[in-house]
């Protein structure tokens, strides 16, 4: 009975490390993508493709599906903004799709 319990909590503080591996690369990832697209030559699909590279050399492609860049402003700051939406690993790496939505930001070199 005890083994069954010590297992048990085992395999949860697993998936949760494994959650949050998945969380820190895919904000690593919005950031990278961020930066590359804030470039003073570089674009939007720039910082996507950049982003996607990252999810897909780390995770899995089923985590890079839903990737989009944007620029904004903030303050007057003109900034690059990159979103990735990704599945929640809830079994394993498998999970309820777009339920994980993480954000990189890099300010335009342009400035």
């Amino acid at each position: 009975m005890v083994s069954a319990l010590v297992v048990l909590v085992f395999l949860a503080v697993m998936q949760i490390g494994l959650a949050l591996h998945v969380r820190n690369t895919l904000t690593l990832a919005a950031s990278e993508g961020a930066r590359a697209a804030a470039r003073l030559d570089a674009s939007t699909e720039m910082g996507v493709a950049r982003a996607r590279d990252v999810v897909t050399s780390s995770l899995s492609e089923r985590f890079a599906q839903d990737i989009s860049a944007s620029h904004t402003t903030v303050d007057g700051v003109q900034m690059v903004v990159v979103t990735i939406q990704a599945p929640v690993p809830v079994i394993g790496p498998i999970g309820p799709d777009r339920g994980l939505t993480v954000t990189g930001r890099a300010f335009e070199e342009s400035q």
